[in-house]
């Protein structure tokens, strides 16, 4: 028995379109929505955006999602002014342990953690 893949659930915060909208900036594409719930990919990558607003827990969920290359991540992402767009929080390419991270805090409260 193998695990597939994981998809995990995150909160979109109290504004669920521009949710949607902020992570189809990011490069996400919908490939399925049911209304509060909605399948996001890109590549071999997915997640389920759910209408859902809980700030105290949306500032406690992180994600890591690996990229190929962290300077061309943040330069997409300054290009298109998406902190400016959002009213998000992006820090630049910045070396950690694990590699090197470009971290996104989206609207909700949610940290991605885009990792070369």
């Amino acid at each position: 028995m193998q695990f597939i893949s994981l998809a995990p659930f995150v909160p979109s915060g109290e504004h669920f379109e521009s949710a949607k909208d902020l992570f189809k900036e990011l490069g996400f594409n919908i490939s399925w929505d049911a209304g509060d719930y909605v399948g996001f990919k890109k590549d071999d990558c997915s997640f389920i955006l759910q209408n859902f607003d809980n700030a105290e827990f949306a500032a406690n969920f992180m994600i890591s999602v690996n990229i190929s290359s962290a300077a061309e991540f943040w330069q997409q992402v300054t290009e298109k002014k998406l902190a400016e767009k959002f009213g998000i929080r992006i820090a630049p390419p910045t070396q950690q342990p694990y590699g090197i991270e470009v971290n996104v805090i989206d609207m909700a409260g949610v940290c991605w953690h885009f990792v070369e």
